[in-house]
């Protein structure tokens, strides 16, 4: 099935819901890239025995400086021109606390009476610590990269928080990726964007009654040869 060029974020197009625009999904698997990138260069400069194995450290240390430098940019592009609406739309979403929200986190994800939206609470907090942590890793590579203006104080409070805050974005980062492994509905909505009608209704109640008010758009199939 082929998605209409009208087809909107949250519209149903035959028997499946759109969950993510063409633009989030670029914006989703460009951040993970350049995240994938950094982890791997900054353990590769951080552990001696790999920064051995691999070698040109000057290369890897160049990839890594300006691999954070480009972390905004797929943001910022998300944001630029008509495709926005999806991402501006999702991002308030991942905002927004719900009484089910809570309650789903303090039953430790297990659902129970919670009426889910489009995302759970783990969802939204792994949204805000990547998006929080863009910055910090920004600033605190600056200081540690162009030093010389900055005081030694502010070199050495930069060098702990970066490490720390990296430590802290591989655990989050591989959990991620096992929890994406063992729900591959949610995963192949982040390569394709479509989830069947079923799974929303009976996972994301409370994101179903708003995909109930967005007009459905007719499914357009290719053409036969």
């Amino acid at each position: 099935m082929t998605l209409a060029p009208a087809a909107t974020l949250d519209a149903v197009v035959g028997d499946r819901v759109i969950r993510f625009t063409r633009a989030e999904r670029w914006l989703h698997w460009s951040n993970a890239t350049l995240f994938i990138v950094l982890l791997l260069t900054g353990m590769t400069l951080y552990v001696p025995a790999l920064s051995r194995l691999v070698g040109r450290r000057v290369l890897v240390k160049d990839l890594h400086v300006y691999s954070g430098l480009l972390l905004p940019v797929p943001l910022v592009l998300a944001y630029a021109g008509h495709w926005r609406d999806g991402v501006r739309r999702d991002i308030r979403r991942l905002a927004r606390w719900s009484t089910d929200d809570r309650r789903w986190l303090l039953s430790l994800g297990r659902r129970g009476r919670a009426r889910l939206g489009k995302f759970n609470a783990g969802q939204k907090l792994n949204a805000i610590v990547i998006a929080g942590s863009i910055p910090v890793m920004l600033a605190t590579g600056v200081i540690m990269r162009w030093f010389d203006p900055f005081p030694l104080a502010w070199r050495t409070g930069a060098t702990f928080v970066h490490d720390w805050f990296a430590l802290v974005l591989l655990i989050l980062i591989l959990g991620h990726i096992g929890k994406a492994l063992t729900e591959p509905v949610s995963l192949r909505a982040m390569v394709r964007g479509t989830v069947p009608v079923r799974h929303v209704e009976h996972q994301h109640p409370r994101w179903w009654a708003e995909v109930q008010d967005t007009p459905p758009v007719p499914p357009v199939h290719p053409p036969r040869p």
